[in-house]
């Protein structure tokens, strides 16, 4: 099968903040499979996009979800003209042709429903299709990746500690100052010094982490914020539209969030 339609043809802009491309390089020399923790937004998955066109690599990508079953990711029977006919799952295509498949946001999918991964993530790299009856050998540029926001975890939502063992793992975090406005003029278009006022936007909500707010704003927030600004939305309503109304539904929350903000505008 030719996967052409999921390789990144275009060079994704990506600003490396520390290691990761190296630790990503040396981890998919030896095929060992990445975990990348970090907040929503941070920029993870530009990461694996980049690392996919610099490694020459398709990249089929999963976005997790409650309702996601193995089936999902390995593929099912599905009745067609000719009768029942076997349709590979994301996973598997990936394995038999040797992608990188990316598992965005994996705690939000089921814990029976991750088990699936783990003899892709050991020695044997191999995927059972029980229903099948069939054991595919990993192709030998196959790699996995599966990412994941810490934040979030609870009880309920996070991996197991089997799982999380067998993975490589990155830590990725908000680029420092500096970088996060040179990020967000080159992603949204606006002159540096708004770049650097929405990055001290960022900083002020931020802080508020813990005090009604799960997290601040991301950089991808602040990359809309200023997409909103080159249109033509004041900077006060784009920062709300973008940052304070998506970021908490807490009436008192964002009246705090507001203030914050209030304080870091010139």
């Amino acid at each position: 099968m030719n996967l052409d339609a999921y390789r990144v043809s275009i060079e994704p802009y990506y600003r490396s903040v520390g290691d990761e491309v190296a630790i990503f390089e040396a981890a998919y020399a030896s095929r060992l499979p990445v975990m990348l923790k970090g907040p929503t937004g941070c920029g993870k998955t530009r990461f694996v996009e980049y690392m996919a066109w610099k490694l020459g690599r398709p990249l089929i990508t999963v976005a997790a979800h409650e309702d996601m079953t193995a089936a999902d990711l390995a593929g099912r029977f599905l009745l067609s003209p000719e009768g029942t006919v076997w349709h590979d799952g994301p996973l598997t295509l990936a394995v038999r042709h040797g992608a990188i498949c990316y598992l965005d946001e994996i705690v939000e999918a089921r814990q029976d429903t991750t088990v699936v991964i783990h003899p892709l993530t050991d020695a044997r790299r191999v995927l059972p299709l029980e229903k099948r009856n069939e054991l595919i050998q990993a192709h030998a540029d196959f790699e996995l990746v599966i990412s994941y926001n810490p934040g979030y975890q609870s009880a309920v939502k996070d991996l197991k500690e089997s799982t999380k063992q067998r993975f490589v793992a990155i830590d990725f975090d908000y680029p420092a100052p500096a970088l996060e406005a040179e990020i967000v003029a080159r992603e949204a278009g606006t002159g540096g010094e708004l770049a650097h006022t929405l990055v001290a936007v960022a900083a002020c909500s931020r802080n508020l982490r813990g005090q009604g707010l799960d997290e601040g704003a991301s950089t991808r927030m602040l990359i809309h914020t200023g997409r909103l600004i080159a249109g033509g939305v004041p900077l006060e309503a784009a920062i709300r539209s973008a940052i304070v109304l998506p970021i908490t539904d807490d009436a008192d929350v964002r009246d705090a969030l507001d203030a914050a903000i209030a304080a870091c505008l010139p």
